[in-house]
């Protein structure tokens, strides 16, 4: 029994030696204290009493602790009645007993149930934490850490003991020992390693990638051109030899083989690309010219990505905010196009084919490309004024124009392609134009029918390299030929655009040029020719806000400075087919022509000279 109950003891820390570990007491063993003194007291009291009365043996006065003499203060309620002790039978039993000072069996109600007593020593706010609701769960360390041989047991990684600041639950910061600031200072050693290290790697892995860049990429040689036209290399292949050919041509003083020109990386990337996106080499040169590598392989990747479906609303018939709603009732999931337009909306998903709702067959909108929306917002008609579309097919613009009109005035639109002309008429009819006549006339010969209009549009037939993304063929079907008829058609619809509109119109005389191509032969080039030849116009800001400027100089060609104000659109910048827009303003009938001043067919002034004529 007795070796038992001093086994249980050294088990259970002392107070003082709690105190110096962790600067406090558990309420665990702040309650094992008590139950131990109170235990101790009374069964001291009880045996004293039995040795004086019972069995007449003379014990010497025993000195009362003074931890165990204080009434305890809390306590209010007398502990419950307990059994008799027995008699002990010998004096060595009893002295065995006094000196362990715990009772086996513990007293009747258990540990919870038995009454405290606290010391007197001790202050009572020293235990005002466990007065609240409900106890803070700290947990008791083992003996272990409050012996200094087992230090070297419980240090950690580091070489330093376990903090004890986890177990402090006062505001109060706990005393540094020694070990903690040792410890402390072995972290910040090893954080300090950590990042030396981290940054060693770091500074290896950019010598690393340096090193890579400046690796000279080897083109292939003529052999082995030729073997790959027989047996043409893996797409993964040539898309690396593309990249790399686009990292050495961006840095070509320190990456190039100085056996090599830039001539035969140019030539090997043209090839490659060719092959790789399905291109002929005339339409690949001429689209390289435009941008830098970099850019020209992101326009390409835009090329192979179709653009979203986008709709313009019928404000003849409804509003967008209405005709939103209809759509997304019906499950379509749309979103509106950009600020830049108050009518357009994008199509992203939709349950039913766009083409074929009610509200599509009532009218209510126009599936129309959102470039096309920039010639007419840049024409900007007004009412009651008379406008022609010169190539009008399949009427897109030709119906938004009437609904700024909001079919006042007149608007004519011609085509030259009869069997075009026939959706043209179903859209005008569907979409409830009323101010609209239809002629199919060549438009090169148009001043000579009708002239006089306030406003032309002539979004003029072009190579389609903006729209390749509808069309591939494109990419194979375009010649030298097919530019050089392009253009000189192009030259010649602009001049008769030009002269059909009227200067002396109050609130027009404007022309818009655009073209669903980026090349320069048929954008730029046919602006600047047209300026040449017809010196009674100028250039002005087509009011769309965003956009590329036009160029002013292409590889040695020089243009008049004001095709700045020209607007170019790219697929991969701007999200939207690539397109050209150019506005003009007729600030005279007449055109000098040597030291005479020649008024062209079908322009207002002519017309005025008629009817004077005819008056008189």
């Amino acid at each position: 029994m007795g070796g038992r109950n001093n086994k249980r003891r050294q088990h259970m820390p002392l107070p003082i030696e709690l105190e110096k570990v962790t600067g406090k007491v558990t309420k665990a063993v702040y309650d094992k204290i008590q139950h131990d003194q109170v235990r101790d007291l009374k069964k001291k009291t009880a045996a004293l009493k039995q040795a004086a009365t019972g069995s007449g043996r003379k014990r010497p006065a025993t000195a009362t602790p003074a931890t165990a003499t204080a009434a305890p203060k809390k306590q209010k309620q007398q502990p419950a009645k307990r059994k008799p002790i027995a008699k002990p039978e010998s004096e060595d039993e009893e002295e065995e007993s006094d000196s362990d000072g715990i009772k086996a069996d513990g007293p009747d109600g258990g540990w919870d149930n038995a009454p405290l007593e606290s010391d007197s020593e001790m202050a009572e706010d020293s235990f005002d934490e466990f007065d609240s609701d409900q106890d803070e769960v700290v947990t008791q360390q083992p003996l272990s850490l409050l012996s200094d041989d087992s230090d070297e047991e419980e240090e950690d990684e580091d070489g330093g003991v376990e903090s004890y600041d986890e177990y402090d639950t006062d505001g109060e910061e706990p005393a540094v020992t020694f070990r903690d600031m040792e410890k402390r200072s072995r972290k910040l050693d090893a954080k300090r390693a950590e990042d030396a290290e981290m940054a060693d790697m770091e500074i290896q892995a950019q010598d690393q990638a340096l090193a890579s860049e400046r690796e000279v990429f080897e083109l292939p040689s003529d052999e082995q051109v030729e073997a790959e036209k027989e047996a043409p290399l893996d797409l993964s292949q040539v898309q690396m030899r593309i990249q790399e050919i686009i990292r050495v041509l961006n840095n070509f003083a320190d990456l190039r083989d100085p056996s090599r020109s830039r001539n035969d990386y140019m030539d090997q990337l043209k090839r490659d690309m060719c092959f790789y996106y399905g291109y002929n080499e005339f339409l690949m040169e001429k689209l390289l010219q435009l941008f830098t590598v970099s850019e020209a392989v992101e326009f390409f990747e835009a090329n192979e990505v179709a653009r979203p479906v986008t709709i313009r609303t019928n404000t003849l018939k409804t509003r967008r905010r209405d005709l939103a709603q209809a759509l997304i009732n019906r499950g379509v999931n749309l979103d509106p196009i950009g600020k830049w337009t108050k009518v357009g909306l994008t199509i992203f998903d939709s349950p039913v084919p766009v083409g074929a709702t009610p509200e599509y067959m009532a009218g209510h909108y126009m599936i129309q490309a959102a470039s096309s929306f920039l010639p007419v917002m840049a024409l900007g008609p007004q009412e009651n004024e008379k406008v022609l579309d010169m190539s009008a097919a399949p009427g897109g613009k030709t119906t938004y124009c009437a609904a700024l009109m909001k079919n006042t005035g007149m608007m004519v639109a011609n085509d030259a392609n009869k069997e075009r002309e026939k959706a043209l008429v179903a859209n005008i009819h569907r979409l409830g134009i009323s101010n609209a006549i239809v002629c199919n006339y060549d438009g090169r010969e148009f001043p000579k029918v009708m002239g006089g209009f306030d406003r032309v549009l002539l979004d003029a037939p072009c190579s389609g390299t903006g729209v390749i993304s509808k069309d591939a063929s494109v990419k194979t079907n375009k010649g030298p030929e097919d530019f050089s008829m392009l253009t000189h058609l192009q030259k010649e619809l602009i001049l008769s655009a030009i002269d059909s509109a009227n200067a002396d119109s109050a609130t027009g005389g404007f022309i818009v040029y655009s073209t669903c191509s980026v090349t320069v032969d048929e954008d730029e080039a046919v602006v600047n020719y047209a300026l040449s030849k017809r010196p009674n116009v100028k250039l002005v800001e087509t009011g769309l806000d965003f956009g590329r400027p036009g160029f002013t100089s292409f590889r040695g060609q020089s243009f008049h400075h004001s095709l700045a104000l020209t607007r170019r659109f790219y697929p991969h910048a701007h999200n939207m087919d690539g397109f050209f827009v150019a506005k003009f303003k007729k600030i005279s009938n007449k055109i000098q022509v040597g030291d005479k001043q020649v008024v062209p067919a079908g322009s207002g002034a002519k017309l005025k000279q008629k009817k004077k004529s005819n008056k008189d």
